[in-house]
């Protein structure tokens, strides 16, 4: 049976990548699945801050950034433990307002976000949760993202579920912490640590402003 959607109405006021991390110990895997939408508006009866799931399909055809007032039709998540967003397969998303692409010399950067492709390229490093909910949240260069975690891979049931900030930005950003490190659980009561350089690693082909 179709999911039913809820007809909504909003401004945007930051656009992120939509991304969804796997973990298995020293193991990750990422699949970018689009963009998330942080609108101030109406859904359905209600009103406020609210994030939709959009593909990448949408981003390329109206290229979405801060400012834009859009409407459209999604379905309420089903398992929050797999998207930041509430709502998620969009349609219908129509351009109430262009306004004009909001151009920041300092963070948090505000513009259109690049491709997918041009995220993954980047790598990322590691975000301090408080650092991005103080300062990330409205910049194209962070990301919250969902973490499924498979603990064993004998039993694939067993998994934990998270959320995980990184930031995709220049390494000269001056609000830029890492925070802890961060750990991944496995089976037997194994954890493997996530160090430092594989943050450094991940980001050595950029550099300081890039």
């Amino acid at each position: 049976m179709a999911e039913e959607k809820i007809a909504w109405t909003g401004r945007i006021t930051a656009v992120q990548p939509r991304i969804r991390l796997i973990r298995s110990f020293n193991e990750r895997y990422h699949n970018y699945l689009g963009y998330v939408l942080r609108l101030e508006g109406i859904y359905g009866d209600e009103s406020g801050v609210f994030h939709i799931a959009v593909g990448k399909g949408a981003h390329a055809k109206h290229q979405f950034h801060s400012g834009m007032e859009l409407s459209g039709r999604s379905a309420p998540v089903q398992d929050e433990r797999l998207e930041t967003a509430g709502f998620y397969k969009t349609s219908g998303v129509k351009v109430e307002q262009t306004g004009e692409v909001a151009l920041s010399e300092t963070p948090p950067v505000l513009g259109i976000p690049p491709d997918l492709e041009t995220y993954r390229g980047r790598g990322h490093r590691r975000l301090d949760p408080r650092t991005y909910r103080a300062k990330c949240e409205l910049c194209i260069w962070g990301c919250r993202m969902p973490v499924e975690i498979i603990i064993d891979h004998w039993n694939p049931r067993e998994k934990e579920y998270r959320f995980e900030t990184f930031c995709y930005g220049p390494k000269s950003c001056p609000h830029y912490k890492a925070g802890r490190m961060r750990t991944v659980p496995a089976r037997r009561g194994m954890v493997w640590e996530e160090e430092d350089w594989i943050d450094e690693d991940e980001t050595a082909h950029r550099g300081p402003d890039d």
